[in-house]
């Protein structure tokens, strides 16, 4: 049978939300047949966990789904266990190489390696693993990371992502649920899941390759949170946008971006199934409503930089860039915001989290750029991606000269001061803090070729930890 993980990373109470997705897994198990691992990473404080698990053992026994909720003891026990046994198995590899260096089979022993060409790099110290994987900041990088191990412990085949401020759709009284467009085409040749879609625009070029990712996004508010901005100043609001173009964009290039950004699927109602065959559309993909094949995941990580918006994006690029298939479907979740993040501390932190992801465009941005030059060139002959080119990329990218983030950092200054209010005072707490944020962008993008380098043997290990070491 088929194992497949439905995560729900949380910081915050969504007891409902909870329930919801429960309900979404029973489904999946019913209707495809499948193993449903329905993982809670919970990372909220002490009562809203306890009103999570609460909610979680509320939920109907459903036949195929297992249920998981793991607060962040749980998940550093796992994550330890893990980097132990790589660590381990990188001091068997290292002495076994030794051993036979000079022998004919020497150079060879990592050929078809799920991470080959990053292996000789070696690993990290485990304290800087585990704070790469579980750090004690807010990183929605790091907190998607740790569901992808899991899934590789549990023997998934695809990581399917909800997020605690979502809510479903109706149509004629039932909840849609994405992940029917999901489980019908993730994973499957493009030429097969051809027939599981309702447009099929992908070049036939691709039709043997994998169905990587699967996905929609969101009506309602923004993704970002930036809509009383756009009802205060719409021009402000486009100078604060257009701020994460590329380093060069033209004027035009910078009104299309403020145009597209973080509107997802708009405002009009679920009424009928549309899903489109082809590298998927990764401005109509958001990670509330996203399903990952393993065959990525288990290659390249994402971003695990803290307090950084935006940071759990980068594989929608690496698989468009890749040339690998993905279907963009219209089974929008409803997003909302929850009230923290729009009063006192809770603002300043998002604000700062914008800031944050506005630097790291420094670097990311040129990663992007030789990933969409290199194209198909990003896969193996089994149309893998290989990780040591992403990981070169970033360690290039890490040197880009910061002029560029100065002038960000200044026009951010002069946006919120000419907003007045709580935003010029939001001005007045950053200004002190421009050097280290400069150099936590710089710090992410380095972290970031860490922790590919580490991924496969993190992999790998979690595929092999004994049972016993496991958090269920």
């Amino acid at each position: 049978m088929r194992a497949v993980c439905l995560t729900l990373p949380t910081n915050r109470e969504c007891a409902d939300t909870i329930t919801a997705i429960g309900t979404e897994a029973a489904h999946a198990a019913r209707a495809f047949g499948v193993r449903v691992h329905y993982l809670v990473l919970d990372s909220a404080d002490p009562a809203a966990r306890a009103r999570h698990a609460a909610a979680v053992a509320a939920l109907p026994a459903a036949e195929g789904v297992v249920t998981h909720h793991l607060d962040e003891d749980a998940q550093r026990a796992f994550l330890s266990a893990v980097i132990e046994r790589a660590v381990f198995e990188r001091t068997v590899f290292e002495r076994a190489g030794a051993e036979n260096s000079g022998t004919e089979n020497a150079g060879t022993e990592n050929a078809g390696t799920e991470n080959a060409g990053t292996e000789n790099a070696g690993l990290p110290e485990p304290e800087k693993l585990l704070d790469l994987m579980l750090p004690d900041a807010v990183s929605y990088g790091a907190c998607t990371n740790r569901a992808f191990l899991l899934a590789a412990a549990l023997g998934c085949a695809s990581v399917h992502r909800r997020d605690s401020d979502s809510r479903y759709q109706w149509h004629d009284g039932a909840p849609v649920f994405p992940i029917d467009h999901e489980l019908a085409t993730i994973g499957l040749k493009a030429a097969d899941a051809a027939a599981a879609v309702t447009e099929h625009t992908l070049d036939p070029a691709h039709a043997d390759k994998p169905v990587a990712l699967v996905g929609a996004s969101f009506i309602g508010e923004l993704s970002v949170d930036l809509g009383e901005i756009r009802a205060l100043d719409p021009q402000t609001y486009h100078d604060l946008v257009a701020l994460w173009a590329p380093t060069g964009a033209t004027e035009e290039e910078r009104r299309e971006l403020v145009a597209e950004s973080f509107t997802g699927g708009g405002t009009e109602p679920f009424t009928a199934d549309r899903a489109v065959l082809d590298r998927p559309d990764i401005w109509r993909i958001d990670m509330c409503n996203i399903a990952l094949d393993h065959e990525v995941y288990e290659r390249v990580p994402l971003p695990p930089a803290t307090d950084t918006i935006g940071s759990d994006y980068f594989l929608h690029h690496l698989v468009h860039d890749a040339t690998l298939p993905g279907v963009t479907h219209n089974r929008h979740i409803v997003n909302y915001y929850t009230p923290e993040r729009r009063t006192g501390s809770g603002f300043t932190a998002y604000q700062e989290r914008y800031a944050k992801f506005l630097l790291s465009m420094l670097y990311l941005h040129p990663v992007y750029s030789e990933m969409e030059r290199a194209g198909e060139a990003l896969l193996d002959e089994h149309h893998h991606v290989r990780p040591a080119a992403i990981a070169d990329s970033a360690r290039r990218s890490a040197t880009t000269d910061r002029a560029e983030n100065h002038r960000r950092l200044a026009e951010l200054d002069r946006c919120y001061r000419r907003l007045g209010g709580r935003y010029a005072e939001f001005a007045d707490h950053l200004a002190p803090r421009r050097a280290r944020l400069l150099d936590e962008a710089q710090a992410d993008i380095e972290d970031f070729a860490l922790l590919i380098d580490a991924w496969g043997p993190l992999v790998r290990a979690s595929k092999t930890t004994p049972a016993d070491r496991l958090p269920w």
